[in-house]
């Protein structure tokens, strides 16, 4: 008498195809899940859940149920999805980058992380190493922006913004959306804008009002595009020497490479290195309070001369 095979229950639309992978995953990462807490997180009913349970059961995938405390719904001890293309140290590297990913903002960031981590049976606390690139008071509104230029510059939308620059004025932007860049601790757009003809950074963090219009525009980012400083703007750039107070050698560390520190017979720190003569420039060198110096150049240091006379006048 020949043996009849057993049905497996067909999947009915690509949503119940998601959620069964999203099921493995999470049985993947975690030890046990009840019916009532998967049912909880994928949104549906307990009696979903079970029907979905059925389906993977019978597709080979081997769910085992146990009752009581401590109890629930586990994947057999020892299986993994298949991802013997990847050596372990890539697998590492894998997770790794989506840690570096995540602690940057990255919208969703996460949940792939713990995708990819479930499939390689790869232990999310790290005992030697924990990224995280976000600063303290780090806005939601930052990972809100990541996304929703994601989609701006992926189907090519044109956007407007509100933009705080460090030149102290406040403009309203249109610009083109070409690429997202992280780079030192923060999340910077590059955009043509159409008021100045050209390429420009606006660092995210002073981008307010974002909105996303219907119109599109077809222009692509140079294949030799680079956020190096141009020519032009290192023609315009001055040496600077500053002489920086052991006090507070640790920032000096922090802001500049060893390279163009030396430290003097006193203790002092002197820095060579090249600004522009801007506001950004001058604000920056304030913050370092009474702790810097500027020996060179003549005119920097008038300059500097004169805004902490202004800072004085507040206060008298």
């Amino acid at each position: 008498m020949r043996r009849r095979k057993r049905k497996v229950p067909s999947v009915r639309c690509p949503m119940q195809i998601d959620r069964l992978i999203q099921i493995v995953f999470l049985l993947l990462s975690h030890e046990h899940r009840t019916a009532k807490q998967l049912a909880g997180e994928l949104c549906v009913s307990t009696r979903t859940i079970y029907r979905d349970i059925n389906i993977l059961s019978i597709a080979g995938i081997p769910i085992t149920s146990q009752k009581g405390y401590g109890g629930g719904l586990s994947l057999l001890q020892g299986f993994s999805l298949d991802k013997s293309y990847f050596t372990q140290a890539e697998q590492q590297n894998i997770v790794q980058a989506l840690q570096i990913l995540k602690s940057s903002n990255y919208p969703d960031a996460d949940k792939v992380l713990n995708k990819v981590a479930g499939l390689f049976s790869h232990n999310l606390q790290s005992s030697w190493l924990e990224i995280d690139f976000s600063y303290w008071g780090s806005p939601e509104k930052e990972r809100n922006h990541i996304a929703a230029l994601e989609r701006a510059i992926i189907n090519k939308y044109v956007i407007t913004f509100t933009y705080f620059n460090s030149e102290l004025t406040v403009t309203e932007q249109a610009a083109e959306p070409l690429k997202l860049i992280f780079k030192s601790h923060a999340w910077y757009l590059i955009a043509w804008s159409r008021h100045r003809q050209d390429i420009r950074t606006y660092k995210m963090s002073r981008i307010r009002k974002l909105r996303i219009t219907d119109q599109l525009f077809e222009r692509e980012l140079p294949a030799d595009f680079s956020l190096a400083p141009s020519r032009k703007e290192e023609c315009n750039a001055h040496t600077f020497i500053l002489r920086f107070s052991e006090k507070i050698a640790y920032k000096v560390y922090d802001e500049f490479q060893e390279k163009y520190i030396r430290k003097l017979e006193d203790g002092a720190l002197e820095v060579t290195f090249r600004y522009q003569f801007n506001n950004w420039t001058f604000l920056y060198l304030l913050s370092f309070g009474e702790y810097v110096e500027i020996i060179e150049p003549a005119e920097a240091r008038m300059i500097l001369k004169e805004k902490a006379r202004k800072i004085l006048s507040m206060y008298e």
